[in-house]
């Protein structure tokens, strides 16, 4: 029979922590004087409460290690539970939100989406505004830890290939799972704070500043503006730029350059490699093409090139323009550039780069084996043969994003919404991106004015797409329930 109390268990004390996180924006709302910090004090206490007790009541149930089942439950449980109770500061607070756009601003928050439904973000408490970056600070290093040690042991969508434990490091193995987690929150920490000394010297004041840093390096995008990052054009988007591409590098790379001081893993990581030169390529062709259709100062063209598509690609969804005014040409572009992704095992989001090389590479062989039909060819990643399991874990990820993508397209624009709308959502939720295309989600607009069943939709599209698919679409089948 399964046994949901040592899911339960882990469940609840996250809630709990999550919970104790809203006494900060509660101390931020104290601070600020506006009358606001019982919103967080009640959010926090039902939480800590809620999260408690659960916790308590299953802590009977708790043994060493979790089946196979109880794992798949596990991961996605999380991400379900935590938006619940991270939507109750939208729904007591100033917004005073529907429980619809309460979960959806918070799903958008901890899968660091950074879709949102909110206007008028100058007029909101700093406590909210702060929350809102917690969430997706939160979720930012969650899905790492989820990434570097739930869905490889999960096998799908060729995680598998990055099991902590098969990472060389220069004649030494790295540390087992908790300690990379432990080292993976330092890097984490570090790469915040460093974040944020940048933004203040770019004239950033100390909250926006803080803020920012938070949802930049988790590649969320949440800002507290609506314009988004629109307000701070300048230095400070160099500055965005350059830590939106660190968070969206490995970060097991980060945690063999702090234990070995060789810098030659990560320069030598096919994936970095890849990642950094279609980022060259991608903003080269945007400036060219926007300093010959709209002739301005070169720097400013290509600023602008370098941090919105470093801000699409990575799934940080910031907008420092409204790119929709940058002809069909680049629009597309945009579209196509944010179904890429950053690498595994990082706070980005998508498809992740990875995939397309294996894909690539399997391509190449079958091309390879129509030529020399007995020739024994094997397709490589990082100069190991990649086994067929792996290869059809990928091309499995491949075909669910494509469905996927097409259902949830259907079903939006069942509700009403038009084909751009349609298609972009259903794209941005399971790409977990951001802004979408048109006018009503693009980068000027916001996903307010859509409907409840849309949000709903996109809010699962969100959940989803943030743990590869496979990792939730596993606890719809009945073999699974008997196996």
């Amino acid at each position: 029979m399964f046994d949901i109390r040592p899911v339960a268990y882990v469940i609840g004390l996250l809630v709990a922590c999550l919970g104790a996180t809203m006494l900060l924006p509660m101390l931020v709302d104290i601070a600020e004087g506006r009358g606001e910090w019982p919103v967080f004090f009640e959010s926090a206490v039902i939480t800590m409460l809620a999260g408690g007790m659960t916790a308590l009541a299953c802590s009977n149930g708790v043994k060493e290690g979790l089946s196979l089942q109880q794992t798949f439950l596990l991961t996605t449980g999380v991400w379900v539970a935590l938006p619940v109770f991270g939507a109750i500061p939208f729904a007591l607070g100033a917004t005073q939100a529907s429980f619809t756009d309460a979960f959806f601003e918070a799903m958008s928050g901890l899968t660091t989406t950074g879709s949102t439904v909110f206007t008028g973000l100058e007029t909101l408490p700093k406590g909210l505004l702060l929350w809102r970056g917690l969430l997706q600070w939160l979720g930012g290093i969650g899905i790492i830890v989820v990434a570097m040690v739930f869905l490889p042991e999960l096998r799908v969508g060729g995680m598998q290939i990055f099991r902590s434990e098969a990472f060389d490091t220069m004649g030494k193995i790295l540390p087992r799972a908790t300690q990379i987690s432990a080292s993976i929150s330092t890097i984490y920490v570090s790469l915040t704070l460093l974040c944020v000394l940048c933004y203040l010297l770019t004239g950033m004041n100390a909250f926006d500043a803080t803020v920012h840093a938070m949802t930049t390096v988790s590649t969320g995008g949440f800002g507290n503006y609506d314009a988004s990052f629109g307000v701070f054009q300048g230095p400070a988007e160099y500055v965005a730029s350059v830590f939106m591409i660190l968070a969206a590098l490995p970060f097991v790379r980060y945690v063999q350059l702090m234990a070995t001081r060789n810098p030659r893993p990560m320069l030598s990581d096919s994936q970095i490699r890849a990642f950094l030169g279609t980022i060259a390529v991608l903003v080269g062709m945007a400036w060219s093409i926007l300093f010959f259709l709209f002739p301005h100062d070169h720097e400013q063209a290509l600023r602008e090139a370098l941090f919105n598509i470093t801000s699409i690609i990575s799934g940080t969804g910031y907008a420092s323009v409204d790119y929709m005014q940058w002809g069909p040409f680049l629009i597309m572009l945009f579209f196509f550039i944010g179904l890429i992704g950053g690498c595994a095992g990082s706070t980005a989001c998508s498809v992740k780069i990875f995939r397309y090389q294996l894909l690539f590479a399997s391509i190449k062989v079958q091309l390879r084996r129509i030529r020399a039909p007995h020739g024994v060819f094997v397709p490589r990643f990082q100069g190991r043969p990649v086994s067929d399991e792996v290869l059809s874990s990928v091309i499995s990820f491949f075909v669910f994003f494509v469905v996927s993508l097409g259902v949830l397209s259907v079903a939006l624009s069942m509700t009403g919404l038009d084909f751009i709308t349609s298609v972009s959502g259903a794209a941005t939720a399971l790409g977990n991106i951001g802004p979408g295309l048109g006018d009503q989600i693009g980068p000027a607009g916001n996903f307010a004015g859509l409907n409840d069943t849309a949000k709903w939709m996109l809010s699962f599209g969100m959940l989803a797409g943030r743990l590869e698919l496979l990792a939730v679409y596993a606890l719809f089948t009945v073999r699974f329930w008997r196996a």
